[in-house]
């Protein structure tokens, strides 16, 4: 892939770190909360791939765990310790951030395992997805968990998106929001006649909030790192549960957008050892 098409991700997290507060934090923690299934992170290790603005990792700081951030995009790098430096409580070594890629397989065993291993819309993001989920998989300790969300598999309409994206990275850069808003502005209206036809109030102001108040992100950065992400890859959830299953992970929770465009959202539990055997006999019978 050229180089000038990977999304320049860190530089809209740098845009999106203007908007970050308390209550934006806080909603973050809650996503963690609630998708984790637990209150507190104390005396776990959290290792975040593909941190972006840093906002999940200071989440996942404030509810008590190590974290260790990792991003191939300095530019996000800087984004992470901006935020760590403005809103870190108490750090004192329990939140390191680090440059490089979940696909330098010596970078990644060199970090060690982790309690909770996290990557929300990240991986289908490397340019060898399968591989990244593999290696992020292989930080997990036994007994913790393994939170990813990766793109949906839409068929013919991933395909149309990948058109569009890569003709977002065609353009100058300042015609690319322009393209932005005409792309966003199509699916905005489209989302509206749906909700008119369900006799819902056409605004999207309500899904705006409910989308904030799910991971505290804003619906224009959402839509910027969308039509312009590059690499792009999908996958229906088979094609993630199976292959992890194999490699000893249960999974604990799924949350899809059915036939949509968007993140399914996966959270897996690694067995002990004892029992990674039996699971993948288990898997060949």
């Amino acid at each position: 892939m050229k180089s000038e098409e990977r999304f320049e991700f860190g530089k809209n997290w740098r845009a999106f770190l203007e908007t970050v507060d308390e209550t934006r934090i806080e909603e973050a923690q809650e996503s963690l909360r609630q998708k984790l299934g637990r209150d507190s992170l104390g005396g776990e290790r959290f290792l975040d791939i593909g941190c972006g603005s840093g906002l999940f990792s200071l989440a996942a700081h404030r509810l008590g765990a190590e974290v260790v951030s990792i991003d191939y995009d300095q530019e996000c790098v800087g984004c992470t310790q901006t935020l760590r430096d403005r809103f870190g409580d108490d750090v004192q070594g329990r939140w390191t951030i680090h440059q490089g890629s979940v696909l330098d397989e010596s970078f990644m065993l060199a970090l060690g395992e982790f309690d909770v291993v996290y990557s929300w819309g990240v991986l289908h993001h490397t340019g060898d997805m399968n591989r990244a989920i593999e290696l992020a998989s292989r930080r997990v300790c036994p007994g913790g968990q393994f939170f990813i969300a990766i793109y949906n598999d839409q068929g013919g309409a991933s395909r149309r998106w990948l058109a569009i994206k890569k003709l977002y990275h065609r353009f100058p850069s300042f015609l690319r929001p322009v393209w932005v808003v005409a792309v966003a502005s199509v699916y905005e209206s489209k989302f509206a006649f749906a909700r008119l036809a369900r006799f819902g109030n056409p605004l999207p102001f309500a899904d705006w909030r409910a989308k904030k108040n799910d991971r505290g992100m804003t619906v224009w950065y959402d839509w910027v790192d969308w039509i312009g992400g590059l690499p792009f890859e999908v996958a229906k959830p088979e094609d993630i549960v199976m292959p992890l299953r194999k490699r000893g992970f249960t999974l604990d929770r799924l949350t899809t957008v059915g036939n949509g465009w968007g993140c399914n959202e996966y959270v897996f539990e690694r067995v002990g050892p004892e029992a990674v055997e039996e699971v993948r006999e288990d898997s060949l019978t």
